[in-house]
């Protein structure tokens, strides 16, 4: 029998001492617990939704309800050379953009900062910075890779070339990473972001992916990042 999963938290903890850990979909959630559940007390999990837009809302909710001192986004994630950064492993991230807010596309395509607009323009109770379109994360062990969100994956290599020459520090590409960002940031709560490389960014062939060894590794990871907290 297939289990299912509830889009509320796994329990209610005491309000600013959780630490929220967040997956995007019941696939990434029941995949991860195949590989064993978190260890009792070690942290609260919840569904965030599919998508930045979803991620984000859902996000914020969950931070309004239960002030979490430190939030963990966990799933997989595309990869843009795996050669680099192989199937089947997990990487931390420093910092997350955003690509297709703007106007245009293709070559066409204007970001926020060339059409003269952030995104979040920061206040006295949010960010204290205006937010164009990338995010710094709040890794447990500091390091420069960039993760890159969209609204939808890159579907083929010229797509995936035009990604990387506005985003060159992005080394992977999810669908929710800043969605989620923005939300701690706005709420002011440390994020770090946890993704198993599944498959190379462009390639929609589900054959070539690797999804349960992508979420082994990343329940790794994230286990190794809650305990060293």
């Amino acid at each position: 029998m297939s289990q299912s999963f509830p889009a509320s938290p796994s329990a209610a903890p005491p309000l600013g001492s959780a630490r929220l850990v967040l997956f995007p979909t019941e696939l990434e959630l029941r995949r991860f617990t195949d590989f064993g559940a978190l260890p009792s007390g070690l942290a609260v999990q919840a569904l965030c939704g599919f998508g930045p837009i979803a991620a984000a809302a859902r996000t914020a909710q969950l931070i309004a309800a239960f002030k979490p001192a430190h939030v963990f986004l966990c799933g997989i994630a595309g990869a843009y050379d795996t050669d680099q950064h192989p199937t089947g492993d997990a990487l931390e991230f420093g910092h997350v953009g955003l690509d297709g807010v703007g106007a245009g596309e293709g070559a066409t395509f204007q970001g926020p900062p060339a059409m003269g607009f952030a995104q979040w323009p920061g206040s006295a109770d949010t960010t204290d910075y205006a937010v164009e379109e990338e995010l710094a994360l709040a890794p447990i062990q500091d390091n420069d890779l960039g993760l890159l969100t969209t609204c939808a994956a890159s579907a083929n290599a010229e797509q995936t070339r035009r990604r990387r020459e506005r985003f060159p520090r992005a080394v992977a590409e999810d669908m929710e990473g800043f969605g989620v960002a923005l939300a701690c940031a706005l709420g002011r709560t440390p994020l770090c972001i946890v993704r198993g490389i599944s498959n190379q960014v462009g390639d929609r062939d589900p054959s070539h992916w690797r999804i349960p060894a992508a979420l082994s590794a990343a329940r790794k990871l994230l286990l190794e990042r809650l305990e060293s907290q």
